[in-house]
């Protein structure tokens, strides 16, 4: 018998899709911020994510982005229903689409050996018809001076690390010119795409959307972190040229591959921060993990890519 827990997740879901049988709920994943089931709704596959309590971001605010992103031809689920529970919190309801999220299998296993030779320019498109979604689309979207955040996040930790101070100020002094503001994804990486053996199916977890500049999406798919032990420099899998010509063809725009590089080394140093954070969150009590004592190690792997990245450039 189902715990009272899914009972109640079935009730709310049956509901929201106008009575729809609500059978085969499973959980896929628990984060700090979300919850997130597949189940079927009269037969038919779909997924839910349940934002928790106290998530200072809008789960509405995300599905809008989906939705404006699936209207504008990104490779996203539909969302089918978007809305607030009770206690404030929000959840959605979208389209299921099968394929593989795992990293390691994407990179390594002969079923996606076709989805690799294209993956490169799958996701220059897919980043293309992000950056050309109206940014006006969404209200709630914000505009961040991430150099300025993670430069005060840095200097609250009360630790030295001079590597993170110097790229800081080779940062502030390097930063390019913004030629638009558009629609960011955030946190587009392997990891956040569903592919099969096809290609790039969907694009997700869009929680960390926000307005900004479009060489960051570009940028961080490159940092080195995200390449998961791979060689070639997109999410180390394909080639920065595939990923740019495709890009432009599919009308993001000439590509600046400076700029693009600057945000790779922001991206790179913003991660590097991110660690210590996480790695602290253990060594504080705050919440004990040997996952996140494991991220305190990434920190000097963080430093010495920024240095190698650096290197003759100061």
């Amino acid at each position: 018998m189902a715990s009272p827990e899914v009972q109640a997740l079935a009730s709310l879901l049956s509901s929201a899709l106008d009575g729809a049988t609500v059978t085969d709920l499973t959980r896929l994943s628990g984060g700090a911020s979300r919850e997130t089931w597949r189940f079927a709704a009269d037969g038919v596959p779909r997924v839910t994510q349940l934002q928790r309590t106290g998530d200072i971001r809008d789960m509405l605010v995300e599905a809008a982005v989906v939705g404006a992103a699936h209207t504008g031809g990104v490779p996203v689920p539909e969302v089918h229903v978007a809305r607030r529970r009770s206690d404030g919190s929000a959840f959605m309801i979208v389209e299921a689409i099968d394929g593989e999220t795992i990293a390691r299998k994407i990179q390594r296993d002969d079923q996606f050996a076709g989805a690799r030779a294209r993956f490169a320019a799958d996701c220059g498109g897919a980043l293309a018809r992000v950056h050309q979604l109206d940014p006006s689309a969404v209200d709630g979207l914000t505009d961040t001076d991430q150099v300025a955040f993670y430069t005060e996040v840095l200097d609250g930790l009360g630790q030295p690390h001079p590597t993170f101070e110097l790229v800081r100020n080779w940062l502030i002094a390097n930063r390019p010119e913004r030629s638009r503001t558009t629609i960011v994804h955030g946190d587009f990486r392997l990891g956040n795409l569903i592919v099969d053996d096809n290609g790039m199916r969907a694009v997700i977890d869009w929680e960390l959307a926000h307005l900004g500049d479009p060489n960051e999406d570009l940028g961080w798919l490159c940092v080195k972190a995200w390449r998961f032990g791979g060689a070639p420099p997109v999410a180390g899998i394909g080639a920065r040229s595939d990923l740019f010509a495709a890009y432009e063809a599919v009308g993001g725009g000439a590509v600046d591959q400076e700029a693009v590089f600057w945000w790779e080394v922001l991206g790179t140093w913003k991660w590097g921060i991110m660690c210590i954070l996480q790695a602290n969150a253990h060594l504080s009590g705050a919440a004990r993990s040997h996952e996140l004592a494991a991220i305190g190690r990434r920190v000097c792997e963080n430093e010495f890519d920024l240095l190698t990245m650096l290197e003759g450039r100061w």
